[in-house]
């Protein structure tokens, strides 16, 4: 018997294998600090024997269930080679802890990778697995299958599934996920864990506005802060699976790619290798979120410097390209503190409206004569960054391009595929379409001085197959596009990325490792957006989701709201403005410069701090956005009030807080919350939020506002009115030094 235990952050993760068997997590969760010996009597002492040891042997799942063993859920790995080898039975060739052999007995570290080599000689299979703990607490692991027949002639493996399994204990109960659609993304939904399975399968050839992002398990009625919690979530952009199973004693999450047929067939020495499949644990949602958080902090570029306040122009004119106008756009975003300036759909030959150009990546000659090179410089001669919309992926029919190379158009038959959005899709696996689109990004980033590109991709993929074979290309269609994303990155080393695909169409680990933001939703209505925000979080940090200001009426819902409850619910995130401003009266003038100001004094704290949420069990109460320091010194929260309550008031904590440190209060949101005489005394008695362009200016009046105990912040709160729907405010909480 060979166990290795890993440990961190909280989290233990403790794998055991026989001599020749799959490797199996015995315990994934909360950290176990008992000695080795210990954990070896407990493997050890959960071992059946069946009938006499030699019949009936009880089957415990491992990370890739094996039919062959006795296992009756779905295998992790379905294959077959012209009808045979479909159920493989893998032996252990290796079991490796950071490149060394683990011995028998029980192997102890921090963070480190687990590797397993196995095979099945009949069936000329090798199976390699990989088991990783990251310093930040959070498990991915991953299979790759390889094709050992040594014949030529031997028929190819076909692959039909291969999903990895993470245990999870049988006493969490109840399941989150998500649905959604176009204009309101990540919407939840709660049901208790059933026996079988619940399987959520996007085969949109992207993730998908309706996809769930993670599936979370946990104890019944678990929160943002209560109840343990386990989220599993597969980091592809392409077809995915996300699946709760449960059987006679066993529930796993199981996650992997949703093969079309055919998809993958290895031919002798090929292999295949499923994404990255993602578990974290923690104490309440807020907790396993803060793994993903701090995962994605380490890698993301958008670490590296504060996040620019970003002006988008698309809801500002449309396809309605005029130097002019775009002029005075930008000079009316600098002056109010705006950092980085984005042009938007509508700049490329022959873009008027959305049923041509897609694929003529040049300045359209009528609305740019002399190219964008003037706007850009006339953008960076006012201070900030400029940035460019792009689709690389997709084509209209109606282009030059589509005519010189109709061959370049996914398709499965000889027709084309249905047209969404008046669109096909450019097939980058051509290695003459992947040449071309490369070269046209990679010269508009250096004739123009591109340094932020936002990516759309506004369609499903449909039919979408190799045009000379019509063979499935979603699978190779997703890796070409990671290549493409990786390649500009290398040679644009400062380049920053944001992924959009009809809004939160394409959100996950694969696209979020390589891009530096995501567009949550095409609605900026704030009444749906904070939820979008709060439930997209659970994956992205606050600072790589864009959250802008538009149109006090909003262009998707219709809806109606005030500036100051838009600009509050959008303070926590990637700050910005999608909106026409040309018109703003000096009134709301100032108010958006107020709040761009207090952005950019307190966005340090929106890209460090932990997040912490709360009211998402009760429709009827204050729903809670946060973001804590982890030094405890101080913290934002926005609140907003419910659509209807039966109450006036509901008493909100601010959880995170130290209890043993007192904090200042200062206050930014709605002008109204109710009858002024309902309104309790720390709302009206705090100052302003205060907010400087440098944060280095007067911010909160010192000494001024209500100081109140972290104790009572956190375990007891302070009431909110509740009165009026659609109100906001933004609570700052600064440590004040011990009397």
């Amino acid at each position: 018997m060979r166990v290795i235990h890993l440990s961190a952050e909280g989290v233990s993760i403790v794998i055991a294998t026989t001599d020749d068997g799959m490797p199996e997590i015995v315990h994934w969760g909360a950290a176990v600090t008992s000695a080795e010996s210990d954990l070896l009597a407990f493997v050890e002492a959960e071992a059946r024997t069946g009938m006499e040891g030699d019949s009936d042997v009880p089957y415990r799942a491992s990370v890739l269930p094996e039919h062959s063993r006795g296992w009756f859920g779905a295998p992790g790995l379905s294959a077959h080679r012209g009808g045979s080898g479909w159920a493989p039975r893998f032996a252990l060739r290796s079991l490796t802890l950071d490149g060394d052999e683990a011995g028998a007995g029980v192997t102890s570290a921090g963070a480190g990778r687990v590797c397993a080599e196995l095979h099945d000689a009949h069936a000329e299979i090798e199976l390699a697995l990989e088991i990783d703990l990251t310093p930040q607490g959070l498990v991915r692991t991953r299979a790759r299958v390889r094709n050992t027949a040594g014949a030529p002639e031997a028929a190819p493996l076909e692959i039909q599934s291969l999903a990895v399994a993470l245990p999870i204990p049988t006493s969490a109960q109840e399941v989150l996920d998500f649905t959604g659609r176009w204009g309101h993304e990540r919407i939840p939904q709660r049901h208790p864990v059933v026996r079988g399975d619940h399987s959520r399968v996007s085969r949109r050839g992207r993730t998908g506005l309706d996809a769930t992002l993670v599936q979370a398990v946990g104890a019944p009625g678990f929160s943002a802060s209560t109840g343990e919690v386990w989220i599993g979530h597969v980091g592809f952009s392409g077809n995915h699976e996300h699946t709760i199973e449960r059987t006679d004693g066993r529930l796993h999450f199981r996650g992997g790619e949703s093969l079309l047929p055919g998809e993958i067939r290895l031919a002798p020495g090929e292999e295949y290798s499923g994404p990255w499949v993602f578990g974290s644990y923690g104490c309440g949602l807020d907790g396993a979120a803060a793994r993903f958080h701090s995962y994605l902090r380490e890698r993301s570029r958008s670490s590296r410097r504060p996040r620019p306040v970003t002006m988008n122009v698309w809801e500002a004119v449309y396809f309605d390209h005029d130097h002019r106008v775009l002029v005075d756009l930008a000079a009316r975003a600098a002056e109010l503190g705006v950092e980085r300036y984005v042009l938007d759909d509508g700049w490329f030959r022959g873009r008027r409206d959305d049923r041509a150009g897609l694929g003529d990546w040049t300045p359209d000659p009528l609305a740019w004569p002399d190219g964008l090179r003037p706007l850009a410089d006339e953008v960076r001669a006012l201070g900030m960054e400029f940035g460019l919309w792009v689709e690389p992926e997709m084509i209209n029919e109606d282009s030059d391009l589509a005519r010189t190379h109709p061959e370049w158009i996914l398709r499965a038959g000889p027709d084309l595929p249905p047209r969404y959005r008046f669109q096909q899709v450019l097939d980058l696996t051509h290695p003459g379409a992947f040449d071309h689109i490369l070269g046209v990004l990679d010269g508009l980033i250096v004739d123009i001085g591109v340094s932020y590109l936002k990516w759309d991709h506004n369609r499903d993929l449909i039919a979408a197959g190799h045009p000379a074979s019509g063979a499935p290309a979603v699978h190779e269609q997703t890796l070409a596009v990671y290549r493409l994303i990786d390649e500009l990155r290398r040679r644009h080393p400062d380049l920053e990325i944001e992924s959009c695909a009809s809004g939160g169409g394409r959100v996950d680990l694969g696209i979020l490792e390589r891009t530096d933001r995501i567009h949550p939703s095409d609605s900026h209505d704030p009444h749906d957006r904070f939820g979008i925000l709060r439930w997209t979080g659970l994956l992205v940090p606050p600072e790589m989701m864009g959250s802008h200001v538009a149109s006090a009426v909003s262009s998707v819902t219709g809806r109606t709201h005030d500036l100051q409850f838009r600009c509050a619910v959008a303070f926590l995130g990637h700050f910005g403005i999608e909106w026409d401003i040309r018109d703003l009266g000096a009134a709301d003038r100032r108010i958006l410069g107020e709040w761009i100001a207090r952005y950019r004094r307190h966005r340090d704290l929106i890209a460090t701090g932990r997040t912490v949420g709360a009211g998402e069990l009760d429709a009827m109460s204050p729903q809670v956005r946060g973001v804590v320091a982890l030094d405890q010194a101080e913290a934002l929260f926005t609140i907003i009030t419910p659509a209807t309550s039966p109450d006036t008031v509901a008493r909100v904590r601010f959880r995170g807080l130290a209890p043993d440190r007192r904090y200042r209060v200062s206050v930014s949101g709605s002008d109204s919350f109710g009858p002024p005489w309902q309104v309790p005394a720390w709302l009206r008695q705090s100052p302003e939020l205060g907010g400087d362009g440098d944060g280095d200016g007067d911010g909160e009046r010192e000494g001024d506002g209500p100081v109140i105990a972290g104790a009572v912040l956190a375990r007891v709160g302070l009431e909110f009115p509740t009165f009026h729907p659609d109100r906001a405010a933004v609570v700052h909480l600064a440590a004040v030094a011990a009397p």
